[in-house]
């Protein structure tokens, strides 16, 4: 950063990416809080511009509100390196390797982190007939916010995916249970969200009003919140994460601890005041704005 008594910062939003109208909206709010902690801040749209934007704004900070591929994937990451720009969250082999669902696994499953079998497959195949014995789940490796999941229940015919979903897909074994989520920021793993919903933890259910209910702190026992904080931070540590992220997992309850496993890591989670980090903040001490600062003072190049 300069020696600006206030830096500038450059909020990064919206994008080209699925998950646009998801940014612009976490963006809007981030820009707004570091206002009021007292910095300037320009908002960008990213586009196939990003880099004649930064070149004219000449911020000393960026701060990567975006969601999806290209910002979230070490796309920008690797330009704000090339740039030598200071940035938010993590760098080009973390985001990049937590795009990727698959790779995740491999690294999970290298840490001795628990998850469910799962596998790459061409939508050909996944169409053709089950690669799995249902129940399972078919979604994009490098996709977040549950962009074009589908659950094949046992019984149910190999699924008709959407022209929009890639030519190669995941699919992931059912992990029955609920859905938790524990966010790291630095080398400290927040509180537990138990998210409950009517459904699946689709796209709509976690951007729609109403679409979601969270419980933070989740009532859970105090051995698997214990362990979701341990996986999280471990998880965040193995993958090279750097700022904040978030993992999710699903628990069956029944199966105690052993019911608990691991699906993603976000390396760039949603940043509204109600979203589920800043909300895990929020539950410890942190105000939505300081949480900004945070990231904003824990930005640099070299992540």
């Amino acid at each position: 950063m300069s020696s600006r008594q206030s830096p500038k910062v450059a909020v990064l939003k919206g994008g080209p990416s699925a998950e646009r109208e998801v940014s612009l909206s976490s963006g809007r709010e981030c820009a707004e809080a570091l206002r009021g902690e007292g910095f300037e801040v320009v908002e960008i749209d990213a586009g196939e511009d990003l880099c004649a934007q930064l070149t004219a704004v000449a911020p000393d900070v960026v701060f990567n509100a975006l969601h999806g591929r290209f910002g979230e994937d070490g796309c920008v990451q690797g330009l704000l390196e090339w740039m030598r720009i200071p940035y938010t969250h993590s760098g080009v082999l973390s985001s990049a390797l937590a795009m990727d669902k698959e790779k995740t696994k491999e690294v999970y499953r290298a840490a001795g982190l628990p998850i469910v079998p799962s596998k790459l497959a061409s939508r050909l195949e996944v169409e053709a007939g089950h690669v799995m014995d249902p129940p399972y789940v078919v979604k994009p490796y490098n996709e977040g916010s549950s962009v074009g999941v589908y659950i094949v229940r046992e019984g149910s015919n190999a699924p008709r995916l959407s022209e929009e979903m890639p030519p190669v897909v995941m699919v992931e074994q059912y992990a029955p249970g609920r859905e938790l989520t524990c966010s790291v920021m630095g080398d400290k793993a927040l509180c537990v969200t138990d998210i409950l919903t009517d459904g699946w933890y689709d796209y709509e259910a976690k951007y729609a009003t109403g679409g979601s209910r969270h419980v933070c702190p989740a009532e859970i026992p105090e051995e698997i919140a214990q362990a979701c904080q341990d996986y999280a931070l471990k998880a965040h540590q193995v993958l090279g994460c750097r700022g904040v992220s978030r993992t999710d997992f699903r628990w069956d309850e029944a199966k105690g601890l052993d019911g608990l496993v691991l699906l993603e890591t976000n390396t760039q989670p949603g940043m509204t005041p109600t979203s589920l980090s800043p909300e895990q903040a929020q539950k410890c001490g942190i105000t939505f704005g300081q949480f900004c600062k945070w990231m904003v003072e824990d930005a640099s190049c070299d992540r």
